[in-house]
C-alpha cells in the first residue's frame, strides 16, 4: 500500500524532505502523498521515513491503494529508471 496523510497533519514540514521519491507535497490544507510515487520507502529504506519523523503519527497506510511489497519494489524500479 502507499501511505496517506490524515487531517491530523499539523503542517510541520518534516515529512516532505524525508521522502526519497518526492511523493509528498503541500496540499491545499495539509501535506499529501502521491500514491503513484509512494513506495513506503521500499528500495531505499527498511521503514517509511515520513512515518519515522512525523510528530503526530498521521501517516497510515492508504486502504484505497493496496500493494504488495513486490508491487512496491516494481514501482520503485520504474521510478528509478524514469528518474
Amino acid at each position: 500500500m502507499s501511505l496517506m496523510i490524515t487531517d491530523e497533519c499539523i503542517n510541520c514540514d518534516v515529512c516532505e524532505p524525508e521522502c526519497p521519491n518526492d511523493a509528498i507535497s503541500p496540499g491545499e490544507e495539509i501535506y499529501v502523498i502521491d500514491p503513484g510515487l509512494c513506495t513506503e520507502c521500499v528500495g531505499h529504506f527498511d521503514e517509511p521515513q515520513c512515518q519515522q519523523v512525523c510528530p503526530v503519527d498521521c501517516i497510515p497506510l492508504d486502504p484505497e491503494h493496496e500493494e504488495t511489497r513486490d508491487q512496491l519494489m516494481e514501482k520503485y524500479q520504474r521510478i528509478v529508471v524514469a528518474g
